[in-house]
């Protein structure tokens, strides 16, 4: 995987160059934010610190959305709750506080590409889960022949899902999607509309609690 690294510290760069190279990467890296903008086209994901020499990282993942969906993973030192909330909401596909464990992230690079790709289907218009199909564009949802009545917030929370499926989704992330800001939003509503999906899809093991993260559209 051609991975687009936008880091300015050459220690932390050298060791994320290495270990991205061992585990069978192409690791690029770039020292200033606005040559990310230029060469991102020769990516298949972009690791992107916020603390760049030539401006903040979240000014750059704000452009990078204007022109591009590829998979953006936010890796810097800022493990404020504002701040991760933030770079969410700006369209990064995950966030990590450094220092981060090599495992960790490359499986987060793993989870952000699979997410990306099943975004890809789900620009079709339509996710298969088994019996169950959504219909992203129409706002339906059938179990076999049966359409299922879902409210509003009920479909917007299984389509962000859907939209990831296989991939667990933490409930910042799905709170500020659903309700517009993770900080408004009252945490135990996410769980009553989960809990309202699991009772009228009759699909066990369907939606997947993540303990202490948040959930996963599983099949």
């Amino acid at each position: 995987m051609r991975v687009l690294l936008v880091e300015d510290d050459d220690g932390v760069a050298g060791a994320l160059v290495d270990a991205l190279g061992a585990a069978g990467h192409q690791p690029t890296r770039l020292h200033r934010g606005a040559d990310a903008l230029t060469r991102h086209h020769n990516a298949d994901i972009v690791l992107l610190d916020l603390g760049l020499p030539d401006g903040d990282g979240l000014d750059v993942l704000r452009k990078l959305r204007k022109v591009t969906d590829l998979p953006v993973l936010v890796l810097t030192a800022r493990s404020d709750e504002r701040s991760v909330v933030r770079g969410l909401r700006l369209g990064a596909d995950d966030y990590l506080v450094k220092p981060v464990r090599l495992a960790e992230l490359l499986a987060r690079i793993e989870a952000v590409t699979r997410r990306a790709t099943a975004r890809g289907g789900a620009d079709q218009g339509t996710v298969q889960v088994g019996d169950v199909r959504i219909d992203l564009h129409a706002r339906q949802v059938h179990v076999g022949s049966e359409l299922i009545a879902l409210t509003s917030k009920e479909f917007d929370v299984l389509a962000a899902l859907a939209s990831r499926r296989g991939t667990a989704v933490s409930r910042q992330q799905l709170m500020d999607e659903v309700w517009g800001d993770a900080y408004l939003a009252i945490s135990r509503s996410l769980d009553v509309h989960v809990a309202q999906l699991r009772g009228k899809l009759r699909r066990p093991g369907l939606l997947t609690t993540i303990r202490g993260f948040g959930y996963r559209l599983d099949g």
